[in-house]
């Protein structure tokens, strides 16, 4: 997390809503830990990252649309997956991540 606070705090500052993307669980085989966290602003800038890559893209998705929407969410990244082997997730593990807006 404290990698991505300047990005937040800069966002922040110009008055833009931000989305912040936090790895809960690693099932079996995954590219980064708990706590792993990526922060996404409104106008889709990122900063941090959830999995080295493999989900990076469909997570930027989830974190825009719960900026629409409000709503948190927590979604599950797994090879088994049809949607995860399209966005790369290829370690054989599973990823579940939660998605929340930051309410300034």
């Amino acid at each position: 997390m404290k990698d991505v606070l300047d990005d937040i705090e800069r966002w922040r500052a110009g008055g833009r809503r931000v989305a912040v993307a936090t790895v809960v669980d690693v099932l079996g085989s995954g590219p980064r830990g708990p706590g792993a966290t990526m922060a996404v602003s409104e106008d889709g800038e990122v900063a941090g990252s959830v999995s080295g890559g493999c989900v990076e893209g469909a997570v930027v998705t989830e974190a825009l649309e719960v900026l629409s929407s409000g709503e948190p969410r927590l979604r599950t990244f797994g090879y088994s997956d049809d949607e995860a082997f399209a966005v790369g997730l290829t370690c054989g593990g599973t990823l579940t991540i939660f998605v929340e807006p930051l309410d300034w």
